[in-house]
Order: C-alpha cells, then structure tokens, then sequence
C-alpha cells in the first residue's frame, strides 16, 4: 500500500508539502498541488480521514446551503441528505441563504475556516467564478442546481424534460394560453435556464408563441402564487393554464382561485413541480412533476464523502429522472 513517502518522493516534493496539500492547505502553489495529485492519482494513494481527523483536519462534518427550508421540497431534501451522512459517521450543520450572496459566502467561510469538511450547495446565488476559489479547502457538490461552468461533483434533475412534459400535457388537454412561473430571466446560464428551455421546446412544437404578460420571473412561495392568480385574473386576455415551477407556488394559485371563485381546472388548470406529499392533500388534488428527492439527498452525500476520502476522485455528472403524476387540477 502506498504512503505518504511513496507520493512526496515521486513528486519530487516534501512529505510536509504533500501533506498541506493532502489538507488543503491554501498556501501552495497550483504546480506543487498539480504534482501531488498526480503522484497519488499514479500511485493510487488514497488519504487516511480518520488520521486526518485525529490531526485535527476533519470535524465529521458537512454544511448543507438551501435557500429557504420553509420550502418543503427542501426539507424533504435535508431529511435526505441528513439520514444518509448519519450512516457514514458524518453530522450535518444546515445554513439558509434566504437567495442572499452574502450569506451565502458566510456559509463558504465555514468550509475555509475548517469547521465543516465539505459542502453540499442545493441552491446557488453567486456566479461561479465567486464560488470555485472555496474548493480548494473542501469538496463541494452541487445538488439540484447546477452552473454549465463549475468542475465539481453535480447531482441535477432532467429539468428540461420536467418543464416540457408538463407543458406538453396543458397542451394536449387544449390549452393554448399557458402562463409560466420561472426563477430566473431566460439566460444561458440563468437560474431554471433548463427548465426555460423545456417550455419553449413544447411550445415552439405546438406552434404556439410566448406572451411575454404571462411569464412571471423569481415566483418562489406561496403569497408569489396567490399574487400570479390575481394578476392572471385581471388580465384582458387570460390564460386558460398555469405551470408554475413548484407545488408550493401551485398551492398559493389555488388558494387565490377559490378566494375568487375561479374554478380549477375548469377556468385556470395549475401544474406544480415536486410532488411533495401535500399535493395530494389539496383540492382539487395537484397535478405534478414529480422529482426523486430522496435519491437525490443519498446521491449528493456519496459524490461529497468521494471526494473527502480522494480528493482525486473524477467529477461525476449524476442526472436523475422525473416524471409527470397527472392528478385533478388539470
């Protein structure tokens, strides 16, 4: 079995070099860290975390960044990813970022300061740019959001099928004005950027044509979807439908539309995104993308205990499917 020695010798380095890279130290050079890596990739060493935890250099533990945990969809997530870093030895600190850059980089100092050895980021608010300098102090996994330039361990959703078969399925029920709830602006490496170009897909199809009035950008509650039904309903021409991104945007939707005495889904059908176990508990019961929530949790774990354990372990692109669970607000 290889040994520290065995790496600092083919790297030409020292053992206390190899091993402020093997730590993560943030003073080496990108050409002595290059040259560590490869020497272990070649040797095929693989770092001790329970000596490294001994000196002091591991806390057993890993930071989870959401958004907003009032969101149930991130709860469950939590719950998840709670369960499965429990089983391997690990405790999980939760941080919130309510969308704030700055607490998000708070949270990414924990990760410097080396009170957590890794992070898993279930929301991203800064560019990557921004971000990427942290990983040279831990690992770090994207889990449900991704950005096209990030080189760490991502475990993402077919966002793209999500959008369009739900759209699609509006569409063949006969609608043809379709509003559409969205996180972010239409750009190339905007939040729900996959999900924007699932939508255009299955209405460029149809040969239908975007109405710019019944797009509603950064929706994300409850209140946003009571606030969207009411702006619907004062429209001269309406839409006959809603996709609107998530079950809790989908619930405020429909609390506005009795309020109001808009029957669903008869004068607006709604179609949610999560399938969290309150969708069945609305009325009329929800029609839903369905996400695997729970793998997602036990993949993001995996892909972070990876890299802490081999920080030369590949980057892994691990998408997961969803599906359509048509119920009655359609």
């Amino acid at each position: 079995m290889p040994t520290i020695s065995d790496v600092a010798k083919l790297s030409g380095l020292s053992k206390a070099t190899v091993s402020r890279v093997i730590n993560n130290h943030p003073y080496i050079s990108k050409e002595k860290r290059e040259r560590v890596e490869q020497a272990m990739k070649e040797l095929g060493y693989v770092p001790n975390p329970y000596a490294r935890r001994l000196r002091g250099t591991l806390t057993s533990t890993i930071g989870v960044i959401v958004p907003r945990i009032v969101n149930p969809f991130f709860s469950y997530l939590i719950n998840s990813i709670e369960q499965s870093a429990f089983k391997n030895n690990y405790q999980v600190l939760m941080f919130q970022s309510n969308e704030n850059k700055e607490k998000e980089l708070y949270f990414l100092n924990l990760l410097k300061n080396r009170q957590v050895d890794g992070i898993v980021m279930a929301a991203i608010e800064n560019d990557w740019e921004v971000i990427e300098p942290y990983t040279q102090y831990g690992p770090i996994v994207l889990c449900n959001e991704y950005l096209n330039k990030a080189n760490v361990p991502t475990v993402r959703l077919d966002q793209v099928k999500g959008a369009y078969i739900g759209i699609r399925h509006l569409i063949e029920k006969g609608h043809t004005k379709i509003a559409y709830c969205t996180g972010g602006l239409f750009a190339e490496d905007g939040k729900d950027k996959d999900r924007n170009k699932g939508y255009q897909q299955a209405l460029e199809e149809a040969g239908l044509t975007i109405n710019p009035n019944w797009i509603f950008i950064n929706k994300h509650t409850m209140e946003d979807g009571k606030s969207v039904l009411k702006k619907m309903m004062a429209m001269s021409d309406r839409p006959t439908a809603i996709f609107t991104g998530s079950d809790e945007i989908a619930a405020g939707v429909i609390i506005a539309a009795k309020q109001k005495g808009v029957r669903v889904p008869e004068d607006v059908a709604v179609i949610g995104f999560d399938d969290q176990p309150a969708a069945e508990m609305i009325d009329p019961k929800l029609t839903t993308i369905r996400q695997p929530i729970e793998e997602m949790g036990e993949k993001a774990v995996e892909q972070l205990i990876l890299q802490m354990n081999n920080n030369g372990a590949a980057v892994e692109i691990i998408e997961l499917p969803v599906e359509l669970q048509v119920r009655d607000s359609t």
